[in-house]
Formats: structure tokens, sequence, C-alpha cells
């Protein structure tokens, strides 16, 4: 039985009255629209929202201080979490025929559902090397991931339009915070970075292992509940009908392993990408200073040239 089923009005916990203010709030944010294309006007608009603000935060985060960045990791987190919390409401209210039903196939603990908590952990947590491994993760693992929905958002984007900024905010903020932490220098900026993060990745991966495995023996198996897409039980499937059939045709313990070795391989390369941005910037700012000095030691000369003429 669905603990969170309220399908009988008489028991609804909301109110005595169908629908009632709140339902007909969810409703009136529930407008259906043309589900977004991909590369349409509103997956570019994200897109350019979040390159504006990542150079912004380039520009301003080295001036800003380590309580600062703790305060800016905090708020973003909370209004993720708000954010989610409407998506599990409007997820589990059914519109059409006002109807209450927890919809566990939207559970928020996917991989990208995880850098809201884990900004929260470090946005409360003391400098140190806790601190330093959660701003790792979500400057490594939760850019890649921010930044693969950015790119390719198709299993995301739906016919809601308050579900699809939503989940432009939450993927978007998750690029934002991991520049902020590389720009601030809160996450360093070399190979090692994602070796701090692994740990916590680890830790969530088995979180999700365990909630997948207990909800195999006690949930609800009409839901699709699969966290972190590594569910291989009948219920369960994967986005994308290849991995689903590549995940159920080799030996499970080898995707646990390849899931995860990928995934740091790709946390691994966010921070290749940032060594070679400050690479680039050191070379573009030599090359500017040895171009000034050129100028200048010719304007020099040409002023002694002209010193001799005159005399």
């Amino acid at each position: 039985m669905n603990v969170f089923s309220f399908q009988n009005p008489t028991y609804s916990l909301l109110a005595l009255t169908r629908p009632n203010a709140f339902e007909r709030f969810l409703g009136a944010l529930g407008k259906e629209v043309n589900e977004p294309p991909l590369f349409g006007w509103f997956h570019w608009l994200w897109i350019a929202l979040t390159l504006i603000s990542c150079v912004l935060v380039c520009l301003y985060a080295s001036k800003l201080s380590a309580k600062q960045v703790r305060v800016i990791v905090g708020s973003v987190a909370v209004l993720l979490l708000i954010l989610e919390v409407y998506k599990q409401l409007a997820a589990s209210y059914n519109f059409s025929e006002d109807t209450w039903a927890y919809n566990w196939s939207a559970f928020p603990f996917q991989f990208c559902s995880t850098p809201m908590y884990i900004m929260v952990l470090a946005a409360v947590w003391k400098q140190g090397k806790v601190q330093n491994a959660l701003y790792a993760f979500l400057a490594t693992y939760g850019t890649f991931a921010g930044v693969l929905v950015l790119a390719y958002p198709e299993s995301v984007f739906c016919s809601y339009l308050a579900i699809n900024l939503q989940t432009m905010i939450h993927h978007c903020a998750m690029i934002i915070i991991g520049v902020l932490l590389f720009a601030s220098r809160s996450a360093k900026i070399e190979h090692k970075t994602v070796l701090y993060g692994a740990p916590v990745f680890v830790a969530l991966l088995t979180l999700a292992f365990i909630m997948n495995a207990l909800y195999a023996d006690y949930g609800d198996l009409s839901y699709n509940f699969n966290m972190f897409y590594i569910a291989i039980y009948p219920h369960t499937h994967a986005p994308l009908a290849f991995l689903d059939e590549l995940m159920r045709a080799v030996p499970y313990f080898f995707v646990l392993v390849v899931y995860a070795l990928g995934f740091t391989g790709a946390g691994w390369s966010v921070a290749a990408i940032g060594m070679l941005t400050v690479k680039i910037k050191k070379g573009v700012k030599k090359a500017m200073e040895k171009s000034r000095k050129t100028l200048d030691k010719e304007i020099v000369n040409e002023a002694e040239s002209a010193s001799k003429n005159d005399s």
C-alpha cells in the first residue's frame, strides 16, 4: 500500500473541500505548454544565462571571503530545496482528477538531486577536510552533471512550464556553484581535487544502492524507483534504452565499477578544464605584459631618436 496515497477526498490532509486554495495554486503553476525542443529558444536562453553568470562569478569570486562563499552556497541550497518541494508536490498531485498519490519515480535522490543536500552540509560545516571534500564534490562531480543536463536536457524537459523552470534553475545552479568554488579557490584547481570529492560520491552511490534494494523488497513496484539509475530490478529502467540493456547484459559489479570510474573521470575532466583555463589566462597575461614592455621600449627608443635628431 502506498502510504502517501490520498486518493479518497474524504481523508485529504490538506482540506475538507476539493480542490482547496493550495491545490488551485498548484494547478495554476502546473500550466501545460509545448515541451521545449532541444536547442530551441528556451534551451538557448538558459545556456546564455548560465554562461553570463559564470563570467560574472569569475570576475568577482576572488574578492569573496570564505564566509561569503558559504552564505552563497547555503542560499542556493535553500532555493533549490524549496523548488524541489514544489516539484514533489506537483509530481504527486493529479490536476485533472484532483487526487493525491506520492510519485515514487520522482523521489529526490537522483545524482543531480544530491548537490543540493551537499550544499547544505558544506554551508554549515566548519572549514576543514570534510568541507573541502564537499566543495570538491560540488566543483567536479556536481559541475559535470549540471553541464551534461544543460547540454542535452531532453530527459528533463516536459510539458509543464513550472517544472521546466525548476529543472533549469537547479542544473544551472549546479554549474554556477562549481565555477564559484573554483574561482574563489574554495576548491583547488588541480588533478587531485576529484579524489577529494570521490569519498562523497561513493557514499552517495552506496546510499542509492541501499535505497534501491530496500524499495525492491518493500516498495510499490508499479513505480520506477531507480536512484542514480543503477538498479536492474524488473520494475526499473534507465532513461536510455541502450544503457538499460547494457546494464543487464554484464555483471552488476562491473556496472557499478564502470559507473563510478566514469563519473570520476568526468569529474576529473572538469578540474582539467579549469587547469587549462588558468594556464591560458596566465599565458595571455604574460603575452600582454611582454607586448606592453616591448611597446614601452619602442616608445623610449623613438623618444631618444627624436631627441638626438633635435640636437
